[in-house]
């Protein structure tokens, strides 16, 4: 199957199904790869006037092959792709939005020292702006070193209002032994002027942490068929749900539903749920710890 996929679009195209103005900074290749992109966009609702299209380079692709069982091999042919060609002059359209949030990943400060670069501008265009700054660390072992990801994401995490990280990622944040990470980053994090952290644990659900506070959900119950995707779910509805002034507790319930919609069906963002499939899903009852 041939599809538009990535992390920050996965993203976007979750928070316009329910509704909300989203558009997308990026560069494509001047190919058929890169047309896919811009009319998969388009037909879910996300501005792409501020996605460059490049000759000097191919779209990037990444292939999914499970040969046995639930093995899962994923690979990255982004190596000089036209993302790779993303730099300041994209991160400073940002500001030119004034949008009320700026979501990032680690995915894309990856691919290039000009796409981190551009990744930086735009979170500090973001925040002088007065716009909040969402950065997801996805560390892709096949993208970078565990050393040079860690390095890159400390320093973005420095204009990070809100972070999300899986548990494997935490010690990304720290400089040292990553023993106690949790504990650490909490105490931490604030120096930066995080004011959320978002530890996700898969089918362990995932927990909230804000104001030295603590909301901790379980996974929405869902017949998984296919995984990649429900990390960018969460987010998204964790995201739409903060746009639409929701409380901390009802930000996580959202996020946990929407990772649901995305693993009942194949592909990254396919299955994820319009606003009326969001409210219908939303009356089954909750499993919030505090």
């Amino acid at each position: 199957m041939l599809a538009a996929v990535g992390a920050e679009l996965n993203v976007a195209i979750g928070m316009a199904r329910l509704g909300h103005k989203v558009g997308l900074v990026g560069v494509v290749g001047s190919d058929p790869f890169g047309d896919l992109v811009l009319r998969t966009l388009r037909a879910e609702g996300v501005d792409v006037e501020d996605i460059r299209v490049i000759d000097e380079a191919n779209t990037g692709l990444i292939t999914f092959d499970r040969p046995a069982g639930n093995v899962l091999s994923v690979n990255y042919f982004r190596h000089g792709s036209a993302g790779s060609f993303l730099g300041k002059v994209d991160g400073e359209k940002v500001s030119e939005r004034a949008p009320r949030i700026v979501h990032v990943t680690g995915v894309t400060a990856a691919l290039s020292d000009s796409a981190r670069a551009a990744t930086d501008v735009a979170m500090r265009a973001a925040r002088a702006s007065g716009a909040l700054v969402s950065l997801d660390l996805n560390y892709r072992a096949k993208l970078w070193s565990r050393k040079d990801a860690g390095i890159a994401l400390r320093d973005l995490a420095r204009n990070a209002d809100i972070i999300f990280a899986s548990e494997e990622e935490l010690d990304l944040l720290l400089e040292g032994p990553g023993d106690d990470a949790l504990e650490r980053i909490q105490r931490e994090l604030p120096s930066f002027g995080v004011e959320e952290l978002i530890v996700t644990r898969g089918a362990l659900g995932a927990s909230a942490f804000v104001q030295g506070s603590e909301v901790t959900v379980d996974a929405f119950p869902a017949v998984a068929v296919d995984t990649i995707g429900a990390g960018d779910a969460f987010v998204a509805g964790y995201l739409s749900a903060l746009v639409d002034g929701a409380s901390v507790t009802e930000r996580m319930a959202r996020a946990r539903v929407f990772a649901a919609f995305a693993v009942t069906r194949s592909g990254d963002w396919e299955g994820l749920p319009s606003r009326a499939q969001l409210d219908a899903a939303t009356q089954a009852s909750e499993h919030i710890q505090r």
